[in-house]
């Protein structure tokens, strides 16, 4: 059975081709959204880490993921928190401690999205740590089994190239293992992902693009002799009650006008023939591959293309909209049957 998730809009929105998207990037819109997302009916929110802002320019707000998710966590009652951590912006024994915390706080809903950072440069303003690609994996990999240690343990020693930890005590532990879901798509990722994480997310792709990565994973999954994983992936909706009236709006929000915060390094590298620079504005205007996944149209289309994704192994959607509240609400009505 398919879960709805949402992209907690802590950037202010997901268009970098439209400056207001009537979403503030504010602890009340936050609370006000997660608290109506309950009465809709999703299933789960993932509030991304980034020190600063992706989609609106480096400038603009961006809410702190975990302290907003320790505030969430108090005010909710229902929704699963799948919050993004970067393993070189937090010592594992103290996060293990910290989240343990807040899986108390919320009854058992946290888990994790355990991202191996990709911008360098918000790394060096902030006076962090970046690795290269292959190290991440292998920081990751210790960071995950000093969280798993300080969460299943008593006492846990630990000593790696990264980290050590001598008879470390967490308690309370977690209200219950949080899940690590986790994303890659090189082959240092994706072996780390299935030995030691309990789902794969990925960007948004068009349903036989999927097959083969969810085919690859159970594999990897069976020769690491785990458990079945789960499988999401990223999407941007819009739903209307004509094909006509959802492409006007995809329209809209891939129409670049001005220059956007960003726009220029990317106008850059747009080439090719038009199919081509049609793909590239949207994936300029949406992050995470999202209109890859075509849930464009009308209820009836969108509700097959997601019958067609449940049925090749996703089961968890994590969903962009904008603007998101109105269009969460739209989209539980007419596709979930829920609101």
């Amino acid at each position: 059975m398919m879960r709805y998730g949402y992209w907690m809009p802590v950037f202010g929105g997901w268009l970098r081709n439209v400056p207001d998207e009537q979403m503030d990037a504010s602890w009340d819109y936050s609370k006000r959204l997660t608290q109506d997302a309950e009465r809709w009916g999703y299933d789960l929110t993932l509030i991304a880490e980034l020190n600063l802002n992706d989609i609106k320019g480096i400038e603009q707000p961006a809410l702190d993921a975990w302290s907003t998710a320790a505030a969430l966590a108090a005010v909710t009652e229902r929704v699963e928190m799948m919050v993004a951590v970067r393993p070189n912006f937090h010592h594992p024994a103290l996060f293990a401690k910290a989240a343990a915390n807040i899986d108390r706080i919320s009854g058992g809903r946290l888990s994790l999205n355990v991202v191996s950072s990709w911008w360098a440069d918000e790394a060096r303003q902030y006076g962090l740590q970046f690795d290269e690609h292959d190290d991440r994996y292998a920081r990751t990999a210790e960071w995950l089994s000093v969280v798993d240690g300080l969460w299943t343990q008593d006492r846990f020693s630990f000593d790696g190239a990264y980290y050590r930890t001598q008879e470390a005590i967490c308690s309370p532990k977690p209200a219950k293992r949080p899940t690590i879901y986790a994303g890659g798509e090189s082959d240092r990722a994706k072996t780390m992902i299935a030995c030691q994480c309990d789902a794969y997310v990925m960007h948004g792709d068009p349903v036989d693009a999927i097959i083969p990565k969810i085919a690859d994973m159970r594999s990897r999954r069976e020769e690491a002799g785990s458990e079945p994983m789960q499988f999401g992936m990223a999407a941007y909706a819009i739903v209307r009650d004509s094909e006509a009236e959802a492409k006007r709006e995809l329209q809209r929000i891939t129409t670049v006008e001005g220059q956007p915060a960003g726009y220029a390094n990317f106008d850059q590298w747009l080439s090719g023939t038009q199919l081509e620079r049609e793909l590239k504005l949207q994936e300029y205007a949406v992050s995470n591959r999202g209109l890859r996944s075509n849930l464009v149209g009308t209820p009836e289309q969108l509700k097959e293309r997601i019958a067609e994704y449940d049925y090749a192994g996703i089961n968890l959607l994590l969903l962009q909209m904008s603007p998101q509240a109105e269009e969460m609400e739209r989209f539980a009505a007419q596709v979930m049957g829920t609101a």
